[in-house]
């Protein structure tokens, strides 16, 4: 199993790492691919991408582990997360995550809709979604989290069965911010499992997500 991470956290928010050292420590893990998404809106957002973007072309001519820019927009009201989905974009980042409607903090009521309806690629953690919002994010190709993340856990098997009744696209992430929060293949796939996903149904997971990062042309000089 490729092993790659599309959410996680650096020193530019509240992760304990450097982008070097969370690299590294990922390289030593064999994983094939990360992206840091840091917590973002307006206020620093520009600050952010502009970091992981300069320090991408150094650490990947170096590194057996890609660093792919990313952004986690956070507890920002879902009127304005089109109109950030939209600038993060153009300003670097190739994957866009939203903060979702995890059971564990107070996020606004309609942050799944609005971040599914603005197209993001990845709504992270997001709690008890309805039925009607994960159809939605079948129909526009957002991929639903399974989060290895203390709290945002606790709906994973939820999230896991409307996603197959409904099916929509599914990805396994750490929402890392400590070394120690990083996965191997074999906690990842528990991760799956223990949402209730056969090992089948998890290894598939992996090999769409991988084909999807490769379509956006992040990996022109790696095998599929």
């Amino acid at each position: 199993m490729l092993m790659f991470d599309l959410h996680c956290h650096s020193l530019f928010s509240d992760g304990e790492l450097l982008l070097s050292e969370l690299v590294r420590r990922l390289e030593v893990k064999g994983y094939e691919a990360v992206c840091v998404t840091d917590h973002a809106d307006e206020s620093n957002m520009d600050f952010i991408l502009d970091g992981i973007t300069r320090a991408c072309n150094d650490i990947n001519r170096h590194s057996a582990t890609k660093l792919i820019p990313g952004i986690e927009l956070t507890h920002v009201h879902p009127a304005r997360i089109e109109r950030l989905t939209s600038k993060a974009r153009a300003i670097g980042a190739r994957i866009v995550v939203c903060h979702g409607e995890t059971i564990v903090e107070p996020v606004i009521p309609g942050t799944n809709r609005a971040a599914i309806e603005a197209g993001v690629d990845i709504l992270a953690h997001p709690g008890l979604i309805s039925r009607e919002d994960v159809g939605l994010a079948a129909e526009n190709g957002v991929l639903l989290e399974l989060s290895g993340r203390k709290g945002h856990s606790l709906t994973n098997g939820h999230v896991a069965a409307m996603a197959r009744s409904q099916g929509a696209g599914l990805v396994i992430n750490s929402d890392g911010h400590a070394p120690g929060d990083f996965m191997d293949a074999a906690h990842a796939r528990n991760v799956g499992i223990g949402a209730g996903l056969s090992p089948e149904e998890v290894e598939r997971i992996y090999d769409v997500n991988w084909k999807w990062l490769n379509s956006m042309g992040l990996f022109q000089d790696r095998s599929e």
